[in-house]
């Protein structure tokens, strides 16, 4: 795989996926730049944000939380909003490839999901979301409430104004879209269908306001390509067949086990070919 074409992430290079937090930090002008998806998305997530407003946006999108984002995002990227959208958080989201949500705590510790754009999710929507706490928010999630809920809501609680924390999430889906409400089907897909999703996911506490920015840029790449190295595809094939049994049946692996295990065979051929 040449260096042009490699993905910007390949978490799978650090072991197999869970669901700790994971969180690092990382430099606050790394925060949104560099925007390594902003040619491949950004016009049709616009689109997106204009065409089908109800179910990507949602909660109070124009509080003095999201105009601070306004403005901070504004000074990081050195853009200005051109999209003429309706709310300071959607004038945020124009700019970045990131989706944005907004949580604030009104009572100590109670972290709830107040606005947010989401024009890329990985297989949920915003309007069921918005106005959750934490421990509806990762309900879902295996120990995802009450013990994660707990953890991140330590961590809201204690982020200092200036850091940004940095963590990534990851899976195999057969489609190339980033606009995901629901999982992709398998049907009729064959290994060129795949395609490796990144949530690369970052915190950020406003200083003013007090809320937290949770931001979610999705990288979206064909996973063939990714395998043809050797070391890479072992990477791969080790975080993927030894990730534990709980954290699979969550994301839904064993319906891509067989088109994984072809695209990992179709790869190492093509691999010894070059």
């Amino acid at each position: 795989m040449s260096r042009k074409a490699r993905p910007p992430h390949l978490p799978f290079l650090n072991g197999v996926p869970g669901f700790e937090p994971g969180l690092d930090p990382i430099p606050t002008e790394q925060w949104l730049i560099p925007d390594t998806e902003a040619d491949a998305w950004l016009r049709d997530k616009c689109l997106i944000m204009k065409m089908s407003r109800p179910e990507v946006s949602g909660g109070t999108l124009d509080s003095a939380a999201c105009e601070e984002l306004l403005a901070m995002m504004v000074d990081a990227t050195g853009n200005v909003p051109g999209q003429s959208m309706p709310s300071a958080l959607e004038e945020a989201a124009s700019l970045v490839s990131d989706d944005l949500c907004i949580l604030e705590a009104r009572r100590p510790g109670d972290w709830r999901l107040t606005a947010g754009v989401l024009c890329a999710p990985t297989y949920w929507t915003l309007p069921e979301r918005v106005g959750l706490d934490l421990g509806g928010l990762h309900g879902p999630v295996p120990d995802g409430d009450p013990e994660l809920a707990s953890r991140i809501g330590r961590i809201f609680t204690g982020l200092q104004p200036g850091v940004v924390l940095e963590r990534f999430n990851w899976t195999v889906q057969a489609s190339d879209k980033r606009y995901t409400p629901d999982r992709p089907s398998t049907a009729g897909k064959s290994p060129r269908d795949l395609h490796f999703r990144v949530e690369r996911q970052t915190l950020r506490k406003l200083p003013e306001s007090g809320a937290v920015v949770f931001t979610i840029r999705i990288c979206l790449d064909p996973l063939l390509p990714i395998l043809e190295d050797g070391a890479t595809r072992e990477a791969f094939e080790d975080a993927w067949l030894g990730a534990p049994a709980h954290v699979r049946a969550y994301k839904h692996w064993q319906e891509l086990e067989l088109l994984v295990a072809e695209a990992c065979r179709q790869a190492q051929n093509a691999g010894q070919i070059l």
